[in-house]
Formats: structure tokens, C-alpha cells, sequence
């Protein structure tokens, strides 16, 4: 397991917020391609990498660095420090063994363009019942929503979604997660001149790296160590029998 930082130094007011993504494997195509698309390796970020897409749409997930969600950005409980985050993500992933992913396209979800499965990840999958168990099992961890923080999540008049947010953090979870990594800033479907661009860009820089099968054999911890600032990569935790 490769860290870029010292975890067991780390303490919540050093770190602002962590993070469980899945990434793909350091020698895997897709991940030099993802790295290159948003112009920045979150594992080696003093690294230049030539940009690969248009600089103001991959902003914001240039920030977040190349990833797909399993437990969404959280600040950590007090008395808690993100070395005993870390034990938990250890212990998380000894009970999952590796697995093949899911085949994943470029295609748009509502007005960002992701990458995401060909097929629907169905609940038994051995990737929605990792998915579902980094929710559930790192939420202890987590320190109570800020107002701002539930004001983000809870939009409109979604009661059951607020109910999710108060109760998980977020409202992307269990049956209502899906895979995806992002990889454009917000493009209205009235900017079609835009998507159109940017999709085939996408579609052409990935179509090499989409064409490997992919092996989920590890889990990756993010940090953000200051509000607003990049996440980087702090370590990947091999699942039960994998290789480090």
C-alpha cells in the first residue's frame, strides 16, 4: 500500500475532509488516461500532467481527482483522528475479496459527462455490496452535517432524500448510487455545441483504456486538507487476498 502521506500523523484539524473512492489499479490504462483527462495524478500531485480535455471543464473534478464514489467526502467526529479512519477502511476491506468490474462507457448523467457501466450494477454485485458496506460501516466516523453541508444535499421538496442526507451524509447511496466518474463540470443540454465537443473528445481519448478489463482489488482513501482545496490520494487498501 503506497501512501503520499503519513496517516498516522494526520488529525482531524490536519485533515478537512476524507474520503473512500474506487480508482483504478496504478498500472491499469484507464488510470494514466483519467489522470491525464483532468491534468492532475492525485497520487503524485507535484507530478505535471499534460491535460488532456478543455481546463474549465474539468475544474471542479480536477479538484476531487479521478475517482467513483463509495463513501462520499466527510469530516471526521471529534476525538476522532484519520488514523483510526484508516483501521476502519483496513478492516472494511479485509471482508471483500477483489473482483471484475463492471464494462464502463462515456455517457451523460443529467448534465455531467461520466464514465459509467454499460449495464445496471445490480444490488447482489459484489461492487453495490462493497458500495453499501463503505456507507453503513464508515458512518460512525462521521462528524454531525453542517447547515451549509445539508443545505448542499437536501434540494427541493425530496423528503425521503433529506431523510438519506440526515441519516447518511449524503443521498447518492444504497439503491440510489450509481457508479460514476465524473468527468466535466455542469453542461446544460441547452449547450450543445459543448457536450457534443466534449463527449467526443472523451469518447476518443478513453476508448483504448475502456477496451481492458478491470480488477477491483483495492480501495482508495482521499483527503482534503483544507476547505476547498484538491483531494489527494493518501493510501489504497488492498481487498481480503490481494497483493499490495
Amino acid at each position: 500500500m503506497l501512501a503520499t502521506l503519513d496517516d498516522t500523523a494526520l488529525t482531524p484539524t490536519a485533515v478537512h475532509r476524507c474520503a473512500l473512492y474506487w480508482v483504478p489499479s496504478r498500472g491499469h490504462p484507464l488510470w494514466q488516461a483519467g489522470c491525464e483527462w483532468l491534468g492532475r495524478d492525485p497520487e503524485r500531485p507535484r507530478l505535471p500532467i499534460r491535460l488532456a480535455a478543455p481546463h474549465e471543464v474539468t475544474r471542479e473534478p480536477r479538484r476531487y481527482g479521478f475517482h467513483a464514489t463509495l463513501k462520499a467526502p466527510l469530516r471526521l467526529r471529534e476525538g476522532v483522528s484519520c488514523g483510526d479512519f484508516m483501521a476502519a477502511v483496513r478492516a472494511l476491506a479485509a471482508r471483500h475479496s477483489a473482483f471484475e468490474m463492471p464494462a464502463l462507457e462515456v455517457r451523460w448523467l443529467s448534465d455531467f459527462l461520466a464514465l459509467q457501466p454499460l449495464h445496471e450494477v445490480m444490488a447482489t454485485h459484489p461492487l453495490r455490496r462493497l458500495a453499501d458496506d463503505c456507507v453503513r460501516a464508515l458512518d460512525g466516523w462521521r462528524a454531525p452535517l453542517s447547515d451549509a453541508e445539508r443545505a448542499r444535499h437536501c434540494a427541493g421538496d425530496d423528503a425521503e432524500r433529506r431523510l438519506r442526507v440526515e441519516c447518511w451524509g449524503y443521498p447518492h447511496v444504497f439503491e440510489h448510487w450509481r457508479l460514476h466518474i465524473t468527468l466535466s463540470i455542469p453542461l446544460p443540454v441547452h449547450a450543445s455545441r459543448a457536450r457534443h465537443s466534449v463527449e467526443g473528445l472523451a469518447r476518443e481519448h478513453f476508448a483504448q483504456a475502456l477496451s481492458e478489463p478491470m480488477i477491483c482489488d483495492e480501495v482508495a482513501v482521499f483527503v482534503e486538507s483544507g476547505a476547498g482545496g484538491e483531494f489527494t490520494l493518501l493510501a489504497r487498501v488492498p481487498l481480503r487476498g490481494a497483493t499490495s
